[in-house]
């Protein structure tokens, strides 16, 4: 078992080498070596590099709600609406994943044309965005929040396309696509609110979404 601080180099070791090749040509054995530990230290941390990926999601997901626990304390973050603080959350996370962008590159890369590998990014995705969710105020439980979360991934994902090529240091392109996404999951979202008056079935759904924003019943919901 190795301490924290290895099991950080083993990660940075993977991330780099994901940086520079496909996911799928990464050997174990290059991401123990460039990290200095043993295959046996690299077991006992990881049983795979798709698990190394996963670590990597929750190590984002971890910067992202570390920063959202500062917001919370802001008193104007009341006052935003549920798109305003979904917007917040998401360009947070683009800024965690920064120092990693040809990391991210190159899974999106090597999910085009692998299919397992693109499923499970998709899983993983899902989860974390239903952290984000949280993180904004959005619930993210259940069928309702599983849903949103699936769609969030979704959108982020076409947001993420105009992040791995912006230039700009202020994100300027990326903040508008993202902005563009959550309009549109903010569209879907009043469209299905509105069929489900004409489904008897759908009322205590509808419930529960309202019950997602009880400081402002009246707000859209993001997605």
């Amino acid at each position: 078992m190795v301490d924290a601080q290895a099991r950080e180099k083993i990660l940075g070791a993977f991330l780099t080498l994901l940086a520079e090749k496909r996911f799928e040509r990464i050997e174990l054995s290059e991401v123990a070596q460039l990290a200095n530990v043993s295959l046996a230290d690299l077991r006992g941390e990881f049983g795979s590099t798709f698990d190394m990926v996963a670590a990597f999601f929750r190590e984002t997901d971890k910067k992202v709600l570390s920063g959202g626990e500062q917001l919370k304390l802001d008193p104007e973050l009341g006052d935003q609406s549920a798109r305003d603080r979904l917007f917040e959350v998401l360009m947070r996370r683009f800024e965690a994943l920064s120092p990693h962008r040809e990391a991210v590159r190159s899974l999106y890369r090597s999910a085009r044309t692998n299919p397992q590998l693109a499923m499970g990014l998709n899983k993983l995705a899902v989860r974390s965005q239903q952290w984000m969710l949280s993180s904004a105020g959005i619930g993210s439980s259940g069928i309702i929040g599983g849903m949103r979360a699936q769609a969030l991934a979704g959108f982020f994902a076409r947001a993420t396309r105009t992040w791995l090529d912006d230039e700009d240091p202020g994100l300027a392109r990326t903040m508008a696509s993202l902005d563009r996404q959550l309009a549109t999951a903010e569209r879907l979202a009043g469209f299905a609110k509105e069929m489900c008056r004409f489904v008897p079935r759908c009322a205590p759904r509808r419930s529960r979404r309202d019950e997602a924003f009880p400081e402002d019943p009246n707000a859209p919901v993001a997605v």
